[in-house]
């Protein structure tokens, strides 16, 4: 393994696939990412994959989180966590994927309420307040 990094990207030929997910930000941790590739949440290249899978440019990954689902291609590789326009730059999406995903986010958008009820604020007792002192 050619050991040169330059910045969080690495010039090697493989990064496990946990830490790359991590890496890529797909997963807060690399346990939930673990777990993720375990319950078959993350696969690569269409198939189940173990973690330490080793994943390389042009790989195919597939993520999903609840109703939100990715199909990305590895672009770069890195396996430590940096900004996350940094980790943007580590995969291209598919057209379809994005098309896809933005619909299922807008659609559940749609269907949740506009404020959600809870304790008002100070702002809000006070309105209510002085609309219920008016005669």
């Amino acid at each position: 393994m050619d050991a040169r990094v330059r910045g969080s990207r690495r010039a090697v030929s493989g990064v496990r696939l946990d830490k790359w997910l991590w890496a890529a930000r797909f997963y807060k941790t690399r346990t939930l990412a673990t777990a993720a590739i375990a319950s078959g949440h993350a696969r690569l290249g269409g198939e189940r994959a173990k973690p330490a899978h080793p994943v390389k440019p042009g790989d195919r990954v597939s993520v999903r989180k609840g109703a939100v689902a990715w199909e990305v291609i590895v672009t770069a590789l890195a396996d430590r966590r940096g900004s996350a326009t940094e980790a943007a730059t580590l995969y291209a999406e598919d057209p379809g994927s994005r098309k896809a995903r933005e619909e299922a986010i807008a659609l559940r958008r749609a269907a949740s309420p506009a404020r959600f009820p809870g304790r008002p604020t100070k702002r809000d007792r006070r309105a209510l307040d002085e609309f219920l002192d008016e005669p």
